[in-house]
């Protein structure tokens, strides 16, 4: 168990860990990331083949001497399922040696690095999985003395081009001589920050709709055959109708994506886990009967500062 300085109860030694830049200065390209309990942190980002540097600082918590089996630096890409609780599974595992067994008479300072590391997963936190990075420095004991050990976090974001324009959705759906809509959404793939632009247009109107909203849905899908688990949340609802529509009525749709808390699509990550994204267009009628019809969207990350794509424009329904 850590406490806030850094110390580990029962260990022998305190572990500090500093980010740094290629020039020796700290590290402050961060990521502002959820908590469990809805806080956030600050972790430092990295990216696909980005270096990994800093400076580990150990100090002996006893006036006596103080002999160790040898200090590492731990670099580890783990993948967590809650469904195998303690069996995470390893697909980053690197190490470095920092001093071979000896004693330590005072605080130490060591530098480490991991060049052109390979981060080929984003890092992760959903409902039922965990894709984590972190270094763990290890201060191997001697004799009665235990292991001191510290976890280090770092966050990992990498980034798509896209190199040919999505082509838009377009579909039509209803209940026979009840109801029949056409929708449509001008691309089939958006950027975290992207705008969704479409239409609602009804063509045949029977039934006494309430009101009309849209819903961004998340689905996590973890194990593989009759061990799949799928888990879905609802990451946010986009009212865009109140009252009863009539026929030949339609309905833009503007939802900007910026403001949720959403990922990039990820499929089949290390063969665990993947992420999907829906837009889930519901209705409602007087008697509160839902109808729905789902439309899986892709996500992906685009680097801040890059080519500005042009600025969608609603499509005209036919």
């Amino acid at each position: 168990m850590k406490n806030i300085l850094g110390l580990v109860q029962g260990a022998a030694a305190r572990i500090d860990l500093e980010f740094k830049t290629e020039r020796g200065q700290p590290y402050k390209k961060t990521a502002s990331v959820k908590t469990k309990n809805g806080e956030t942190e600050e972790l430092p980002l990295y990216t696909n083949k980005d270096d990994i540097l800093g400076e580990i600082r150990v100090t002996p918590l006893t006036t006596k001497k103080f002999d160790h089996q040898g200090i590492r630096v731990q670099l580890i890409g783990q993948i967590e399922l809650a469904s195998e609780r303690g069996q995470p599974h390893d697909f980053v595992a690197l190490v470095r040696e920092l001093a071979p067994a000896g004693d330590l008479p005072a605080s130490k300072t060591f530098p480490f690095e991991f060049r052109n590391v390979e981060l080929q997963y984003d890092s992760y936190r959903g409902q039922q999985v965990r894709c984590r990075y972190l270094l763990r420095v290890t201060v191997a004991g001697r004799g009665m003395t235990a292991d001191s050990k510290r976890d280090f976090p770092l966050w990992v974001r990498n980034y798509e081009k896209l190199h040919e324009a999505a082509a838009p959705i377009k579909m039509e759906v209803g209940i026979e001589d009840c109801l029949h809509i056409e929708f449509e959404y001008d691309k089939a793939k958006y950027h975290l920050r992207d705008v969704v632009v479409g239409k609602i247009f009804f063509l045949l109107v029977r039934i006494k709709l309430k009101y009309m909203e849209l819903e961004i849905r998340r689905k996590e899908t973890t194990g593989s055959g009759s061990a799949t688990h799928n888990e879905s949340d609802t990451i946010a609802k986009y009212e865009i109708m109140d009252g009863a529509p009539v026929k030949s009525e339609s309905i833009p749709i503007r939802l900007y994506l910026a403001p949720f808390d959403l990922t990039p699509t990820y499929r089949e990550v290390h063969n665990k886990f993947s992420v999907r994204y829906f837009l889930n267009l519901v209705l409602v009628d007087e008697e509160d009967r839902r109808y729905f019809k789902q439309q899986e969207i892709g996500l992906y990350r685009r680097e801040e500062g890059g080519p500005q794509e042009p600025a969608p424009v609603a499509p005209a329904l036919a």
